[in-house]
């Protein structure tokens, strides 16, 4: 009865129709940024913080969380259509979805990823109401040495990203993890691999890489193969799923939900490792793992499902421990600072009308993702027939702009457009990027859970620290 008082004060809260205009305007503006490549939504709340100053607190992190969310059915589009993830959680989509854009299932692509972010986000949503303080507490339990195993079992499954060779797919994960690496060293502080770079300094940008191995990268071969493109743009037949997809897709998206539901309250996880991880586990249940790669309806909704879940779920720990799983819950607990908020455990009794207000939002929020992308999915899907020679300036305009406007500096555009170079060589070699991908994310993130177990030396009985520093006794 308890649960059911407190959702009663949440929709009362989140069906004003103040909140209801916040909530419509975080969506759309999510769907926007996710559809747009490079933007996404940490940059956009970023500028948006300012603003929410003077806006109600409950109005404000509805909105943000709006942006957060709907980022995430966006980003689906371009990387079905045009093989362009708009959000880093939707590199996984770009794998199946454009391969099925390009047999004319581009319809049935988009409907799939909506239809399973909508199911997964409401469940999500549910599990974030019921079990928050409970899955918080067990997210609190996982220390460096299981975070560690974690991001190890990523690199592993990440092999199961390539449809090729396996030896191909291991050398694309140490390419990435080398790639991650460059910048400074987290222990001394010493640039590494910058090649006496000042813009290195930081590594190297995942917007600028991602859409340069992805979007430049898949420019570069459609213009050198006139055929790549024509597949797309002529073979546009239904928007509808038919009775065996929609029978294919409700294991994985159920899958999907429940692991990206778990993973989005680890910190570092979220969305895109749930769906990294939602990939490989359909890959590896699947009687045909050779058809994945190739345009497997489960090769979309089970990342899809995944990272609406992860998204979601990682509001957990934020709302009700202060803790940030990500950089955009950041984001949202700087906006609750601005509010005048201390984030933590207190919210939940203190402000039980923000803290319930928001998950019932994201119920509305999703609702309204649902009858914004349905709709518009014709539309989306028009874009095909829009001429080659017009489409790719504006998508490499697009690229440009998305990348400039992360950090506002230029080398991240020449960056992108050395990924895109290298992106076009590994095609051409059978190399595939995505475990790449995951492998310049996870590296640097590997390095972080084994600096915080404290850098000493291996053997602990000769009392020496490695690199002779230590942050406590050997």
């Amino acid at each position: 009865m308890e649960l059911l008082d407190n959702l009663s004060l949440g929709f009362s809260v989140a069906l004003s129709l103040q909140n209801v205009f916040y909530c419509f305007v975080g969506v759309l503006l999510g769907t926007l940024i996710g559809v747009l490549p490079g933007l996404g939504p940490i940059a956009t709340i970023a500028m948006l913080l300012p603003i929410t100053f003077g806006l109600p607190p409950v109005s404000s992190l509805i909105m943000l969380a709006g942006i957060y969310y709907g980022a995430q059915y966006g980003g689906s589009t371009t990387a079905i259509l045009i093989n362009l993830p708009g959000e880093s959680s939707s590199v996984v989509t770009a794998i199946d979805g454009h391969q099925m854009a390009r047999q004319g299932r581009a319809g049935a692509a988009l409907a799939t990823a909506a239809l399973g972010s909508f199911f997964a986000g409401t469940v999500a949503t549910f599990l974030l109401a019921v079990f928050a303080p409970p899955l918080a507490e067990l997210a609190l339990k996982f220390g460096p040495p299981e975070y560690f195993a974690l991001m190890v079992l990523g690199l592993v499954a990440s092999v199961t990203l390539a449809s090729g060779s396996v030896v191909k797919a291991l050398a694309m994960i140490v390419l990435g993890l080398l790639l991650g690496l460059a910048g400074q060293d987290i222990y001394t502080g010493v640039p590494r691999l910058t090649f006496d770079l000042d813009e290195l300094s930081d590594g190297f940008d995942f917007v600028a890489l991602a859409m340069g191995m992805f979007g430049i990268g898949e420019i570069i071969r459609n213009l050198e193969d006139e055929s790549q493109r024509s597949l797309v743009a002529a073979k546009v037949k239904s928007l509808l799923l038919t009775k065996d997809e929609f029978k294919a897709i409700i294991a994985p998206v159920l899958r999907g939900t429940v692991l990206g539901s778990f993973l989005g309250i680890l910190p570092g996880g979220g969305a895109m490792l749930s769906s990294f991880a939602s990939y490989s586990i359909e890959k590896k249940v699947s009687r045909t793992p050779g058809r994945f790669g190739r345009g497997a309806i489960e090769g979309v909704a089970g990342p899809e499902s995944a990272n609406n879940a992860g998204a979601q779920t990682s509001f957990i720990p934020m709302l009700t421990l202060g803790i940030p799983s990500n950089p955009v819950m950041a984001l949202m607990i700087g906006a609750l600072i601005i509010q005048g908020i201390t984030p933590g455990p207190n919210v939940v009794t203190d402000k039980p009308d923000l803290f319930w207000g928001v998950i019932a939002s994201m119920w509305v929020g999703n609702l309204m993702l649902v009858l914004l992308n349905l709709p518009l999915i014709g539309m989306w899907v028009r874009l095909l027939t829009v001429p080659y020679h017009v489409m790719y300036p504006a998508i490499i305009a697009f690229c440009c702009i998305g990348v400039y406007s992360v950090n506002n500096n230029t080398f991240d555009v020449y960056t992108m457009a050395l990924f895109g170079i290298l992106g076009y060589a590994l095609v051409k070699l059978d190399c595939e990027p995505a475990p790449l991908l995951l492998g310049f994310v996870i590296g640097p993130m590997l390095e972080e859970w084994t600096a915080s177990r404290r850098p000493c030396c291996w053997a602990s009985s000769s009392a020496r620290c490695w690199r002779n520093i230590c942050a406590g006794p050997c």
